[in-house]
């Protein structure tokens, strides 16, 4: 299943918003306001290429049938990938969600670029569930977690730049 989340940061450059990215703080905030059980970030930040890992034990809140099948809580491993900036300012990194112990992931691409006021944050993946049968069925479901995770951080960040 294709997913294509964008978000808007007014008034924000790349670079802000690759500060928050990079920002440990901020990734455990975000995963405090998304209602993670537990959770750890990691930063790895070598200058021109950053990689960040987050850990989260989230609450299964998902159909019934999904529920069967992880039981109350899932646990999700979030790794990104991210290069130097380009002339411009954008940069692009690579992320890859796995759900531990059920056969789900998500590969995809991650894009900050200037915009007219501001920048944008675009993330394109192929979510996969490989259970016969079901495994279309779960997908939309892991897909509305996913993007609801990412529109969280988004707030936020827009938050954050708000309160300058």
């Amino acid at each position: 299943m294709k997913l294509h989340e964008t978000a808007d940061y007014p008034g924000a450059t790349p670079d802000q918003v690759f500060d928050i990215i990079r920002d440990d703080e901020f990734r455990a905030s975000v995963c405090e306001k998304i209602h993670a059980i537990a959770y750890e970030v990691t930063v790895e930040d070598g200058g021109d290429r950053v990689d960040v890992q987050i850990d989260r034990t989230m609450p299964a809140e998902m159909p019934d049938f999904i529920k069967k099948i992880t039981g109350e809580t899932v646990e999700v491993r979030q790794v990104e990938s991210w290069g130097p900036p380009a002339a411009d300012g954008s940069r692009t990194g690579t992320v890859r969600l796995t759900i531990k112990g059920q056969p789900a992931s998500m590969d995809g691409t991650m894009t900050i670029r200037p915009v007219a006021g501001g920048s944008e944050l675009t993330v394109d993946g192929e979510l996969k569930v490989k259970i016969p049968l079901i495994g279309r069925k779960v997908e939309p479901e892991i897909a509305k977690a996913v993007v609801e995770a990412l529109r969280v951080e988004s707030a936020e960040g827009r938050a954050r730049f708000a309160a300058g």
